[in-house]
């Protein structure tokens, strides 16, 4: 396995960029990311679809159902709920 050695420059360029992106996030040029998700939560899908937990992570895994994990919640596409809805499912 190959071996990456890091110099100080390395570590100099990374605080500096660190610092551009700290000062950039205080200063509101970036927005951190704290808005709300858009999508619906498992429990929510359920119902609009009735169907099961295992039913939703078949459609995750044959990517008919697009989703976002954030701090442990799984967020389903809205758009992806409204096509599958509007076919019948």
């Amino acid at each position: 396995m190959p071996t990456e050695v890091l110099t100080k420059e390395d570590l100099e360029v990374f605080r500096i960029q660190l610092l551009h992106d700290i000062k950039n996030i205080v200063s509101g040029v970036i927005k951190p990311v704290t808005e709300k998700p858009e999508g619906y939560k498992t429990a929510d899908v359920r119902k609009m679809l009735g169907c099961s937990v295992n039913k939703l992570v078949s459609l995750r895994i044959s990517r008919k159902l697009r989703t976002k994990k954030i701090g442990g919640t799984v967020y389903y596409n809205k758009e992806d709920i409204k096509q599958l809805l509007e076919e019948g499912y």
